[in-house]
Parts: C-alpha cells; structure tokens; sequence
C-alpha cells in the first residue's frame, strides 16, 4: 500500500495544531482507541521561502548570528508545523501535546541560502517501547530541487508505562561539581516566549508554570531545540559546510536557569554540553562532526 502524501500550499497555523492536540488529549465517545502503528502517510511543503524577519526572530531568541545562510539549526523551524501535522492526527499512536523531545541528529550536506527555494518532506516511523514509554523518530527532509541539502531525526518520548517499564532502575549517579565552565547561558521565560513565537513550538511545558505542571515539572521548561541552537553560538563560524550534529537532551532547562556551557575540539569535530553548575548533571551533550 503506497504512502499517502498530503501537499501543503502554505504551512499549518501551528495555534490551531496545538488545539487539536489538546482536544485529541480529552477522550471523545464514540471514537475508537489510538492505533498501536504509525499511519503510512507524509506530508510535503514544496517552493517554501525563508522570510528574512523570522530568521532575524529566531537569531534573536537563539543568539545565533543572522546572516546569508541558515543557521544549522534554524530549519527544523520550517519542518516544525509538517512534522506536527502528523503528530496531532486523531489516528497516530499517542497525543502530542506533553510529549518530550528526547534526541535530535541533524545531517546537513551543504551551506544553504536564504534565497533558495526549499522542499521539505516529513514522515513518522520507527515506534518503539523505552523503560519511560514510547518513543517515535520524525524525519524531515529539505531538498533544493533534487539535491537533498539537509535532514533531520527529532525523536519524541510518550511518557507512559509499556513493558519495559518494570525492569530495575539504574542507581542514579551521585551529583558532581562540575569542572568550569567555558562560559555560562542565562535563560529565562521571555526569552523562551521569543523562540516560541520565532519557532512556532507553543507546547504549553514551554509557555506557562501551569502548563508545564499539568504535565509534571515543577516549573516551565527551555525547549530543548532553543539549547541546541544556543549552545552553537560558541563555535560560530567553525561549524563545518557539511556536518553532523547529534543532540541528547537530559534533564529539562527550568526556568529562569542559568547553565554551564562546554566546548571540547576533538579529532572529529567538537563535543558540546550543557550542566547543572551546582549539582553537574547534563541538560543537552551533543557531538558536532
């Protein structure tokens, strides 16, 4: 059975995505329970054009310099409302609002233009079971007419209980003082409401005490793109034409924070992360190649 495709005109408001997603939240009689398998459909957003405005906005909120190309990390932005569309349907496995960003692998081929036209591609595979629930991988394609220019793997986690919830849990590691840092990050709620307004994502764990609340943090969070971008400002200007940059997110930023920030060359490119400056743990380790 052949892939269903849905082609966009325009990108979806991602206001009224996250109203779905919150209504897909609430129980509805008379509609049967979520499928256990991922629907077989894309969706595509062909000839889009970067409005120089939100890139100056998202340079803004991330500190990340505005210039002739993107940022490595600014096109998740423009897949951001694609992916969504597949992920508030009434049909995919789990709701998406409260769902977790785990890990991020962006995979860029070359500089890209803020004058080229642009054809982006998504679709959702690979549903599997971890220990916290349920993890999905979306996959964002950005093509400039045939040549595949960048690609993207954001993995979702579902906290819930599956099967492998039950199995021991690993000692938690003692806290650390961490080494110094090489500078520090300071984040606070206005300027995660800048990137929420600059990247669409208006999850409300990002936008309210409330709303993160409701889904069990104490406080609002950072998003944990907002800190893969920022943390790139470090080594602007040494971030390869043609790169890899993989993202693991661990404990959320709370709001207002400020956060440790390390940068270490190696003979492949750089390891990247962001501490606790107290107790040491990681928010965000990352490798650029």
């Amino acid at each position: 059975m052949a892939t269903r495709t849905i082609s966009l005109n325009e990108p979806p408001k991602t206001g009224s995505l996250y109203l779905k997603a919150a209504l897909g939240a609430v129980p509805l009689p008379l509609v049967s329970a979520r499928k256990s398998e991922i629907p077989d459909r894309a969706v595509e957003w062909n000839g889009v054009r970067v409005d120089p405005d939100h890139l100056a906005a998202y340079c803004h909120a991330t500190g990340l310099r505005f210039g002739d190309s993107l940022p490595l990390t600014y096109p998740f932005v423009l897949t951001f409302p694609v992916v969504m569309q597949l992920v508030v349907a009434r049909d995919f496995p789990f709701v998406a609002v409260g769902a977790v960003h785990a890990e991020n692998l962006i995979e860029r081929t070359r500089e890209i233009s803020v004058s080229e036209p642009l054809d982006i591609r998504a679709h959702v595979e690979n549903l599997r079971e971890h220990p916290k629930g349920l993890l999905v991988d979306a996959i964002s394609e950005i093509s400039v007419g045939r040549e595949l220019v960048w690609r993207q793997v954001t993995t979702f986690l579902h906290q819930q209980r599956t099967s492998l919830s039950g199995g021991p849990k690993a000692a938690p590691k003692p806290d650390e003082v961490p080494p110094p840092p090489l500078r520090t990050l300071k984040v606070d709620q206005a300027m995660i409401h800048r990137y929420a307004a600059a990247s669409g994502d208006r999850n409300p764990i990002h936008m309210s005490a409330l709303g993160a609340k409701a889904f069990g943090f104490p406080r609002s969070i950072a998003h944990g793109m907002w800190s893969a971008a920022a943390i790139l400002g470090v080594i602007e200007g040494r971030v390869p034409a043609k790169t890899s940059y993989a993202v693991k997110f661990g404990k959320p930023i709370l709001l207002p924070s400020t956060v440790n920030v390390y940068a270490d060359q190696t003979a492949e490119g750089w390891d990247l992360s962001l501490k606790h400056p107290k107790k040491g743990y990681p928010h965000l380790t990352a490798t650029l190649h």
